[in-house]
């Protein structure tokens, strides 16, 4: 999957087309009542990145957002804002080549839609598909399972970036909780499909590292809280945004990805505007970046 461009024309004509408007909420922008089967990790053997005549070095982002509770606000600002900003600050400062984009709504085992992942895309289905996702907006306890779609990246992805080059894909979870501690085997074969045995939340972040870096942005009231659970699976990869800012998500996205392309921290949040740059700044002085070409601070 992955052809064709984004374009903001494209993004124009859809955001009409369902009547979104900056005044737009989860309820009217998501319409779907149930799980769409296409979607359901069950019925996906592979969701696949890969290198096309319009894409040659293709680089996969999966973008994972938890939608339980009170969290379908995120799902909402990321389909009216967000996502667009995303792929413009994308295609102006270019940290990764050709990017192809797959999005996860992340639940709770608990609920009727655990994890629900689209195609990898590069043009205007990405936001099609985003759209026809189910924010079931339930969830069990306090914990969630944002280690599920560590899972699926790890078992179910299959990427030309690492499999020709041999080079990391980006993994985000987005969310305002801490994870499980574990994944049970029975929720293992109910969610995927799959038989083994219980997997920790630890080693389904060692197996999605193999492939992708994986980055936690959490949401956070007033203080830079770091989930227990999370932080000892993904040391250094949290990043906390206050709820009152999810605006800047996109620049604090792209500016992850500069950071770990080599850029200098001072080249990065010269980017943005001088309050978004001092939000972003903030957000990753939790994050520990450690590349390829020695980068690290």
């Amino acid at each position: 999957m992955g052809h064709g461009s984004y374009t903001s024309a494209d993004w124009t004509r859809l955001k009409t087309s369902k009547k979104i408007t900056k005044k737009s909420d989860e309820n009217n922008i998501f319409e779907k009542s149930s799980m769409d089967p296409k979607f359901d990790p069950k019925f996906i053997a592979m969701r696949e990145s890969r290198d096309s005549e319009d894409h040659p070095d293709s680089t996969p982002v999966i973008l994972g957002l938890d939608v339980t509770g009170s969290m379908g606000y995120l799902a909402s600002q990321i389909a009216k804002e967000g996502l667009h900003e995303t792929m413009m600050k994308l295609f102006s400062t270019k940290p990764i080549n050709d990017p192809q984009i797959m999005f996860s709504a992340i639940g709770d085992v608990v609920d009727s839609a655990p994890l629900q992942v689209t195609q990898f895309e590069s043009d205007i289905r990405i936001a099609k598909q985003l759209l026809e996702l189910w924010l079931e907006g339930k969830g069990g306890d306090g914990p969630e399972d944002y280690p599920l779609l560590w899972y699926f990246a790890a078992k179910h992805t299959s990427t030309d970036r690492y499999e020709k080059r041999g080079k990391k894909g980006y993994l985000f979870t987005i969310g305002d909780a801490d994870s499980h501690e574990s994944i049970n085997s029975s929720d293992i074969k109910k969610i995927f499909g799959d038989d083994g045995a219980d997997i920790s939340t630890q080693e389904a972040a060692r197996l999605a590292g193999e492939k992708y870096e994986l980055f936690h942005i959490n949401i956070i009231g007033s203080s830079n809280w770091i989930p227990p659970v999370l932080g000892r699976a993904i040391p250094g990869r949290i990043m906390c945004i206050p709820k009152n800012n999810i605006d800047v998500l996109p620049e604090l996205i792209v500016s992850t990805l500069m950071l770990y392309g080599g850029k200098s921290m001072d080249e990065v949040i010269g980017n943005w505007p001088e309050q978004a740059g001092n939000i972003v700044r903030e957000c990753l002085k939790t994050l520990v970046v450690s590349t390829n070409n020695g980068v690290e601070f």
